[in-house]
């Protein structure tokens, strides 16, 4: 290891990802990088994800290890503890790296000190590795976020965070924020604004440097937590300008992605928007999600 070539660890946390964790771990064996440090875990998974990630460590000898389930977390803070990279990779072990990834992240960052993380775009697949039909805009050109733009990053006009499959970390940014919070489970929302508000910027590249899976089980696809998260995490910064504007705009937003399919929790939800985020449009939505037939979307 020399300075010019910074030694990089990939964690790879596992739970009952079989189908897919062997062709995450043989895209990080494949990247040119040539320090790369490989710790995988797998947490308490009750498929054959062990059966299938055994013969990989063997032949390649990367650190691999069983625990019981403990959550994301938990074990990335223990896997934080032993990294020796002077860069970290948080790889899910449903997603897959593009080659030479690794390569363009670390350039980047020795050449930015001031960047804590840094991400590029990624390509949308299914179960089956095929690439879905809806894909995420491509960005042209590299941009910094700060901490105002991850924290009203659901505001109209913000600039897109990168994917959460696509980013790199400093390790010593991580280790200024305190790690994750054990009792937090939307870890990334959580690191990204610790690691901003030390003055940290989040940069995206207009490079493509991963391919995501979307599948049912996806966090975000379980409104009820994200709300609740999101809320959660936002209390910290509360003294901020902007703190109520934002959390009217987090229940604005996933109200009007439940009042039809969820109409319970999208009531829930306005009962937490002060009266004066309501208007015309959320008050017609409100009045079908109570099953009234006023009005029509």
């Amino acid at each position: 290891m020399t300075a010019s070539q910074p030694l990089v660890t990939v964690i790879i946390s596992c739970y009952n990802h079989a189908p897919y964790v062997e062709e995450a771990i043989k895209s990080v064996l494949a990247q040119d990088y040539p320090q790369l440090e490989l710790l995988v875990i797998d947490d308490g998974s009750s498929d054959d994800s062990v059966a299938r990630i055994r013969p990989l460590a063997d032949a390649h000898g990367f650190d691999f290890r069983t625990q019981p389930n403990q959550g994301l977390t938990k074990t990335y803070n223990e896997a934080l503890a032993r990294a020796r990279g002077d860069f970290i990779v948080f790889l899910g072990s449903d997603d897959v790296m593009l080659p030479k990834r690794i390569t363009a992240q670390v350039a980047y960052l020795a050449k930015h000190p001031q960047t804590g993380i840094v991400g590029g775009d990624a390509e949308y697949i299914d179960n089956a590795s095929n690439p879905l039909p809806k894909q995420p805009e491509i960005i042209a050109s590299t941009y910094q976020l700060c901490f105002d733009d991850v924290f009203i990053q659901h505001l109209p006009n913000t600039k897109r965070i990168p994917p959460i499959a696509t980013q790199m970390y400093r390790k010593t940014a991580i280790q200024e924020a305190g790690g994750f919070h054990p009792n937090i489970r939307l870890e990334d929302l959580y690191i990204w604004l610790k690691i901003t508000h030390l003055g940290y910027s989040l940069d995206r590249l207009p490079l493509l440097f991963s391919r995501y899976r979307i599948h049912n089980t996806n966090t975000i696809h379980n409104h009820p937590f994200m709300v609740e998260s999101i809320l959660s995490i936002y209390r910290e910064y509360n003294n901020h300008p902007a703190y109520e504007r934002v959390c009217a705009q987090v229940i604005k937003l996933y109200f009007s992605k439940n009042f039809k399919e969820n109409p319970k929790f999208a009531r829930q939800l306005t009962a937490q928007l002060p009266l004066r985020y309501w208007n015309f449009k959320i008050l017609r939505r409100f009045i079908r999600c109570i099953g009234g037939t006023f009005f029509h979307d």
